[in-house]
């Protein structure tokens, strides 16, 4: 996914990889030249006058040099800053795209939280790596490569000073880069937990102040960040031992440069100024073969990090949806049936079933309500006829055809499914509402909201429907969410609605006016309603009643009131509530 991107972006890479090179050229042209500077200025042969007449033309191209070394780093650097971005960008909308075609079974298996910070602080992880890469990492094989050669050319009789230089400070970062990779392959596990315990304390924050656990909160938290502080420290010590072993190293082999060549020096004064001038090159080579060494093993640290990201970001993008699509199917109308047969399903890494062998048929634009005990499989039943899920076994067959034959698009239009909890998106009432049918005109929001009891409350606000709705629409009660959910439902006119006791937080009335509203204005929808009260589904076509996952009756009301004793235990308690 990296490699497509920098091919996308062939122009603004390559334009990276050129300045860097001349830049990398230019640092090492210009310690020739300064040993040609050195070289006059320790001469003893030439008068001032002279002296100052032939260091003109040197310190000109030295001047020149280093203008023109400054033009390609500033390239270089806007280059591999925009190539990293671009990179960033591809690969977090990629990430994302990707995720959004997850099923609900991918998104439980990395956890929500994991995934987020996959998107974030992963893919920042890579951005960094390749501004590294392209700013940094390809000069230092120019300036090792060029820097030994041209060390060795400089003061030929010190090559063996340059290969134990590079022995000593491949050795050391080795040793320390080794140590480091096992605190970086920690460090992202760890993000991904404290991200899990943050995002947790601050979404269950009224729970967590109700039962007055901020304390447990904070000390989960504290444990985590201990422990990745411990990493960091760790990290933090070995950076903290690196540079002054690089140092020591790099002034003893100055100070070896130094006496040998002190030993060079004879009473010919041509020699004594050639190694004057040839000791100052070679140091500056010498510093340019430490430095591409020192920022190799920086690298290797940055890239160990950076590649563990990689690794993550790979892993999602490798993963296969669950769930297949046929995408040789056409979209098409269906007509509002739904059959299950012998249908089981368990949810993923759960060995118990939560549904068992289950058949029922439901004709076209019947209202059906589901009821059951909590923990029946009344939400799981619902969310196999959108497909959020597929059955373990047995087929859910909807207008005459296998879900696993239908396109996405054909599920889409055809059915609707308002979840037991209300989530609204933040932005605008229209926007929310959008989320049903993307082109909803006016007309189109406007009846919804009317059938769903909604229009009541949206006609007063400012703006009415590009009124502002907050984050996880903190700003409208539980009732209002809801109604505002099954107008997102209903707007698209679906053939199939499924209501998961989605009206749970209305009262009495404003429930009878939605039910009342839909079975006047969706005639031809088969609607399916999924209720803890019986209230909510007596008058419906036929009621389903579950217990421990089994289809244990189904029929009107008065007939199971009459003839099936879990129906009759759940409406004689409801109806000693109520008394």
């Amino acid at each position: 996914m990296i490699f497509k991107s920098i091919i996308k972006h062939k122009w603004i890479a390559l334009l990276s990889v050129f300045s860097t090179f001349l830049y990398a050229g230019v640092q090492l042209y210009q310690p020739q030249i300064m040993k040609q500077v050195m070289t006059i200025m320790s001469s003893t042969t030439y008068t001032r006058h002279q002296m100052s007449t032939k260091i003109v033309g040197p310190g000109i191209a030295l001047l020149i040099v280093a203008g023109i070394g400054i033009i390609f780093a500033i390239i270089s650097t806007l280059a591999a800053a925009r190539l990293a971005q671009d990179i960033g960008a591809d690969v977090r909308e990629a990430t994302y795209r990707k995720i959004n075609t997850f099923s609900y079974e991918n998104i439980e298996h990395f956890n929500a939280g994991n995934l987020v910070v996959r998107m974030t602080n992963d893919v920042t992880q890579v951005q960094t790596l390749m501004m590294m890469v392209f700013q940094i990492l390809l000069r230092i094989p120019v300036l090792l490569i060029g820097g030994v050669i041209l060390s060795v050319t400089t003061m030929p009789k010190l090559w063996w000073i340059t290969l134990v230089l590079i022995v000593l400070i491949l050795l050391v970062t080795g040793v320390l880069m080794g140590q480091m990779g096992p605190h970086f392959m920690a460090f992202q596990k760890l993000m991904d937990r404290i991200n899990a315990i943050a995002k947790q304390n601050l979404r269950g924050a009224r729970v967590v102040k109700s039962f007055v656990q901020e304390n447990t909160q904070i000390e989960d938290f504290d444990k985590t960040s201990d422990e990745l502080y411990g990493h960091n420290w760790a990290v933090g010590k070995l950076f903290s031992a690196m540079i002054p072993l690089f140092t020591v190293i790099a002034q003893g082999a100055i100070w070896v440069a130094i006496y040998f060549v002190s030993t060079f020096v004879t009473d010919s004064p041509t020699v004594a100024t050639n190694s004057i001038g040839g000791l100052t090159t070679f140091m500056t080579y010498m510093g340019m073969i430490m430095f591409a060494i020192i920022m190799g093993g920086m690298m290797s640290m940055f890239a160990s990090r950076g590649m563990v990201s990689i690794g993550r970001i790979n892993e999602v993008m490798a993963t296969e949806s669950v769930m297949k699509f046929d995408e040789k199917a056409e979209n098409e109308i269906l007509d509002g049936s739904v059959e299950f047969e012998h249908v089981s399903f368990s949810y993923p890494n759960d060995d118990e079933l939560t549904l068992k062998d289950i058949s029922f048929k439901i004709e076209a634009g019947q209202m059906i309500g589901i009821v059951g005990a909590t923990g029946a499989g009344k939400s799981t039943l619902a969310q196999l006829i959108p497909r959020l899920f597929d059955p373990s076994e047995g087929r859910v067959i909807v207008g005459g055809k296998d879900l696993k034959s239908v396109s996405r698009g054909t599920l889409k239009s055809n059915i609707s499914i308002v979840l037991q909890k209300a989530i609204l998106f933040s932005g605008t009432i229209a926007g929310n509402i959008k989320q049903g049918k993307n082109d909803a005109t006016d007309e189109e929001m406007t009846r919804a909201a009317r059938i769903a009891q909604a229009a009541e409350f949206i006609e007063t606000k400012e703006g009415k429907y590009e009124a502002e709705v907050e984050e996880r629409g903190n700003n409208f009660s539980g009732g209002q969410k809801q109604r505002m959910s099954i107008t997102r439902g209903v707007v698209k006119d679906p053939r199939i609605l499924i209501l998961d006791d989605s009206t749970s937080a209305l009262d009495a009335k404003s429930e009878a006016l939605v039910q009342e509203a839909l079975n006047h204005e969706l005639k031809s929808t088969t609607t399916i309603i999924i209720a803890q009260k019986i209230s909510s589904v007596v008058h419906a076509d036929k009621i389903l009643v579950l217990d421990q996952g089994k289809l244990v009756g189904e029929g009107k009301h008065h007939d199971l009131v009459e003839n099936n004793a879990i129906y009759q235990e759940i409406y004689n308690t409801q109806k000693a509530q109520e008394d």
